[in-house]
């Protein structure tokens, strides 16, 4: 029985160090496995051709990153169960880079970025943050510890998903249309599905209030750019932070570079630890050989 990695060489290192002290018995080989037959788990960021084939064995596959949108269901046996990483740093950075983001447009960044560039002293008006709605599409693990790094600012905060929710403090919302009607500003944090492809488009943008931010963490694919520029050009959008992409990163000369209104930040809201990822994998695995809950198997029918 082993583990095969297939990421970054470094990290593959720090993972084998972890292998060889919390897990001897379990083998572990980066890059190849001499004996295929005997994989029964990957870490990857995508799945090697021809899996079920050179793995017949494989029952799952752990997400070197926090999504796993990046996997083609479709071409993976029902048998593999498909793992998102789960470690403590990646709530606590989102919350850092919402908190960063939110004040950012809270207190009109944009707006006084583009003024430095152009040598212009020019003020606008602070609003009060009990006037400055937050609403936050997605209410899984990253979006409960945004809400949580709000909540002491004094926003009124609210939240939406697919399933009802309940957070205290927190307004949760599965209307999608009344939840964008009371956001000022917008939190994207939603996994990738086909749901959620292109969700932040100009219907949506049309929804929310005029003048309202948009600040996006989730992923590229959701986000129309076009739509956006649309949007901040008619001032119905005022200010955007983006982190996430599509392509990462935008070809130079995409209008989005250049915006007045747009603050770009290269995917950095969440970075996975090495460490931190590796006892993710390890602790998953000893609950699988238990039969116990692996954490971070995703429901495969939903795509998280």
């Amino acid at each position: 029985m082993g583990a095969l990695y297939l990421s970054t060489p470094e990290r593959g290192a720090v993972f084998a160090r972890a292998f060889a002290q919390q897990l001897p018995e379990v083998r572990f080989w980066q890059g190849q496995a001499d004996d295929p037959e005997a994989v029964r788990y990957i870490v990857t960021w995508t799945a090697p051709e021809r899996l079920a084939e050179t793995y017949p064995n494989l029952r799952l596959i752990f997400s070197v990153g926090a999504g796993v949108d990046q996997f083609d269901m479709r071409t993976l046996p029902p048998r593999i169960g498909v793992v998102r990483m789960l470690e403590p740093s990646l709530a606590e950075q989102m919350r850092e880079y919402v908190t960063l983001g939110v004040l950012a447009l809270h207190r009109d960044l944009p707006f006084y970025i583009d003024n430095q560039r152009a040598c212009r002293w020019q003020t606008t008006t602070n609003r009060r943050v009990s006037e400055r709605r937050v609403g936050v599409l997605g209410l899984g693990n990253l979006g409960r510890a945004a809400l949580d790094a709000l909540a002491p600012f004094g926003f009124p905060l609210a939240g939406w998903s697919r399933s009802a929710k309940s957070i205290p403090d927190v307004d949760c919302f599965t209307d999608l249309e009344a939840f964008l009607a009371r956001t000022d500003v917008l939190v994207c944090l939603l996994p990738l599905t086909p749901e959620t492809k292109g969700i932040l488009d100009a219907s949506l943008f049309a929804q929310l209030p005029l003048g309202a931010s948009v600040l996006h963490a989730g992923r590229g694919r959701q986000l129309d750019h076009e739509a956006l520029l649309t949007a901040l050009d008619a001032g119905q959008i005022s200010s955007a932070m983006l982190d996430v992409t599509d392509p990462e990163p935008l070809p130079p000369e995409h209008p989005l570079w250049q915006h007045p209104r747009v603050v770009i930040t290269p995917h950095i809201a969440c970075q996975t630890r090495a460490e931190e990822g590796a006892a993710h994998v390890i602790a998953g695995i000893r609950a699988d050989r238990s039969g116990a809950p692996v954490p971070g198997l995703i429901d495969r029918r939903r795509g998280y």
